[in-house]
């Protein structure tokens, strides 16, 4: 929402927005736009009567226990008859329509995956609009809107309360990315074939003259194409894919078709970013940019704000203690951040620092995948507050090897209690944790 508030103020709109706790580096993106924010959802809101509200999907008809509204403004909204869309609705009739839109949808990776298709698009002179959940770091922004070609990060979560479809079925695109596909989002699909169900509901919308780009190592995804397919398809990450790599994520060659057509050399590690990569670069492809130009573009590229982010580096005689903020937040994702994190700092101690605040973890959807999703850290600490399960017997198969506490400053005390020189202190969320980098970075300094 924070995106297409800019996106709908550089058209020319004044532009105004409310939420509730909004936490950098959106809100400094904002107040950078000179779009104003409201704390709150107050009905007084009204008064500024402006042509159209545009509603985010957090927006409900809840009621609080003593029976008030939660959302009072959306009833007075209601109430009065003014003119409301959803935030996929507004982009699809006043951005996205007449152009070549992108989409990258998956489980996993999304906001990185788009940056990079942006950021190949913008080193070939394409001039890419786009809209991203976070702030990619060559382009400062988390959206603009471009020419004619247009990438955006594709949600399969519902679009609002009065809409419940998928986010990513209003953006009709040309050129569609399915990165990865598990279960997620435990609040609204009852299971992972609900979820594939959605995503195929993407791949119907793409053209006969589109493409499909299809992660050929998941199967779930292997389905969602075997209940029909009308585009032009290419697939990734297997030995048989027709974009393959060879090398170790950091430095590797892209293989078309068992051919060597591009070589990736830059500062990201993990699996997950070089099949992120190689998406992008089959994306590309689309548009006849060559996988040498992609490879090339992804040689200057710096990631995206909150992906394996060093928010300081504390020094030490024996050895220098290194903060990290990354916004992995599903098992699978927590894995494989904690893996590129170890395949770049050896055999040094990883202590990963992380709270289950997505709405699927609240629910203990996935707690048993916790232990195996932390096993390469060499500490974990888990913020515990709100949640309706017990942490401490999910992570019990991990021993000594895991803490809980039930407030972010219990979480600190306990990371302060076994730092040693040399660490990399890695926290996860994808909310605001409570400020915990900078209170950490404080106490270490």
């Amino acid at each position: 929402m924070g995106g297409l508030a800019a996106l709908a103020r550089e058209a020319g709109h004044r532009v105004t927005g409310c939420d509730a706790g909004v936490y950098p580096p959106m809100s400094d993106q904002l107040r950078a736009l000179g779009i104003d924010l409201i704390e709150g959802f107050g009905a007084e809101q009204t008064a500024l009567q402006p042509d159209i509200y545009v509603i985010g999907n957090v927006v409900s008809r809840a009621r609080l226990p003593d029976g008030t509204p939660k959302f009072p403004l959306m009833e007075a909204i209601l109430d009065s008859g003014a003119r409301y869309t959803s935030g996929p609705q507004w982009l699809a009739e006043h951005v996205l329509h007449g152009k070549h839109v992108l989409a990258v949808a998956g489980t996993h990776g999304k906001t990185t995956t788009t940056s990079m298709l942006a950021w190949i698009l913008e080193s070939a002179g394409l001039q890419p609009g786009f809209l991203v959940g976070g702030v990619p770091l060559n382009f400062g922004v988390s959206a603009r809107l471009g020419s004619t070609h247009f990438v955006i990060e594709a949600d399969e979560y519902d679009t609002a309360f009065f809409d419940k479809r998928s986010k990513f079925v209003h953006y009709r695109p040309r050129t569609a990315i399915l990165n990865n596909l598990e279960f997620d989002h435990a609040d609204i699909f009852d299971d992972l074939a609900a979820i594939e169900r959605q995503f195929h509901h993407l791949v119907r919308t793409v053209p006969s003259t589109g493409r499909v780009v299809v992660n050929g190592l998941e199967e779930s995804l292997t389905r969602v194409l075997h209940q029909g397919c009308w585009s032009d398809t290419r697939t990734f990450g297997t030995a048989v894919s027709d974009f393959t790599p060879l090398g170790e994520p950091h430095d590797f060659a892209v293989l078309h078709k068992g051919e060597r057509v591009a070589q990736v050399q830059w500062s990201l590690g993990g699996v997950h970013n070089q099949l992120n990569a190689l998406a992008a670069i089959a994306a590309a492809d689309h548009l006849g940019v060559s996988a040498a130009t992609s490879a090339k573009a992804l040689g200057s590229f710096e990631n995206v704000k909150r992906r394996m982010e060093v928010r300081g580096v504390v020094r030490r005689s024996q050895g220098d203690i290194t903060v990290y903020d990354d916004f992995a937040h599903h098992p699978t994702a927590i894995r494989t951040t904690i893996n590129g994190l170890r395949r770049q700092v050896g055999r040094a101690r990883i202590l990963a620092v992380f709270e289950p605040r997505s709405n699927t973890m609240k629910l203990g959807a996935m707690k048993a995948q916790l232990p195996w999703s932390l096993e390469e850290s060499d500490l974990a600490f888990c913020h515990s507050g709100g949640l309706g399960w017990d942490a401490t017997e999910a992570l019990a198969p991990m021993g000594e090897h895991a803490q809980v506490a039930s407030s972010v400053d219990e979480v600190i005390a306990q990371v302060l209690s076994k730092v040693q020189p040399g660490d990399h202190i890695l926290c996860m969320s994808n909310g605001g944790f409570g400020a915990i980098h900078s209170k950490l970075l404080a106490a270490l300094a």
